[in-house]
């Protein structure tokens, strides 16, 4: 269960400067406190190679306080999950990311753009 605090919008921030370590595009995160009980936080980024979606999902599992309680998606590189219970992590292919367009369904929440000026 989600704690709702703000230690979930720091690990998102984290989260976010580690994927845009290793060049992730489009860094979101999508603030879902009060809409639903799944998560505090999606974070979404992009990529256009598996390497590079590898390397994203790689750099975030090596370098976060704490190790995610599920992990999805390394077969197919095309959308990773790394379930941190506050944060949730999606990992796009480009492609995938515009298909899925997790932004759009979640339209309702509080939005965070991430850059590399932000770190």
């Amino acid at each position: 269960m989600p704690t709702g605090n703000t230690s979930s919008l720091t690990l998102a921030k984290t989260i976010a400067d580690l994927a845009i370590d290793k060049k992730g595009e489009r860094v979101v995160s999508i603030d879902l406190k009060g809409l639903t009980s799944i998560t505090d936080h999606f974070l979404i980024c992009s990529a256009d190679t598996d390497v590079q979606i590898k390397a994203i999902a790689d750099n975030i599992r090596k370098n976060t306080p704490t190790k995610p309680v599920r992990v999805e998606g390394y077969e197919k590189m095309n959308w990773i999950i790394l379930d941190y219970i506050d944060v949730v992590v999606h990992i796009f292919k480009t492609i995938e990311r515009e298909y899925y367009n997790l932004e759009k369904l979640w339209g309702d929440a509080k939005t965070i753009d991430y850059s590399e000026d932000d770190s």
